[in-house]
């Protein structure tokens, strides 16, 4: 039964990581709809940066968040910016090739730049292990699943309290009617891909 119980807490544990990459997708398809097939490769580029600051300049992987999602959203913003506001309102089938063309251009430039060997952060808490009676759970684990909530909430209070988060609200519900009340879509548009691919 015990085996059970771990493959569960396992299973929430990386799942809090995976709903938080979801809540990015979502709020990029929510705000926009348009589907970011190149979403996993800027979350790609954000991991190898903050391999690159672990390796060259030894930075925690979790001190460099900060850094590497405003370098991501910076990447998203810019990806938006320049190439998906000229698809907008493009028919899907263009916005769908458009978005994998730009997953493939990241994905082989991170090929080229980092080449096609897997890397792995070796930190000195890496296998530190909590026992909670017969379930164990690794510190790593515990502290990106932490991570994810608090990011997550965050994420929340800023669409919820925020009035530019309440700007994205608008134009996910309504654009036009967000443009009638002067909300400049394209800049809400900018910040929900940022945010989204960070």
């Amino acid at each position: 039964m015990s085996l059970y119980i771990q493959a569960v807490v396992n299973g929430i544990l990386i799942g809090g990581v995976y709903s938080l990459m979801a809540v990015g997708l979502s709020l990029i398809f929510g705000v926009m709809r348009v589907i970011n097939f190149a979403h996993g490769d800027m979350m790609v580029w954000g991991m190898y940066l903050s391999l690159w600051l672990f390796v060259t300049l030894g930075v925690d992987p979790y001190l460099s968040v900060l850094f590497t999602g405003a370098a991501v959203f910076l990447l998203g913003a810019a990806i938006q910016r320049g190439l998906v506001n000229r698809i907008l309102t493009a028919p899907h089938e263009m916005q769908i090739l458009l978005m994998m063309g730009v997953g493939l251009v990241l994905e082989n430039l991170s090929l080229m730049t980092w080449g096609p060997d897997p890397r792995r952060v070796n930190v000195s808490y890496g296998l530190t292990t909590f026992w909670f009676g017969p379930i164990v759970a690794d510190l790593p684990r515990l502290v990106t699943f932490a991570l994810a909530v608090v990011l997550a909430l965050c994420l929340y209070l800023f669409l919820t309290r925020t009035d530019l988060g309440r700007m994205i609200r608008a134009a996910a519900d309504n654009q036009t009617g967000a443009l009638l009340v002067g909300t400049d879509i394209r800049k809400v548009f900018t910040l929900a891909f940022g945010v989204g691919a960070a």
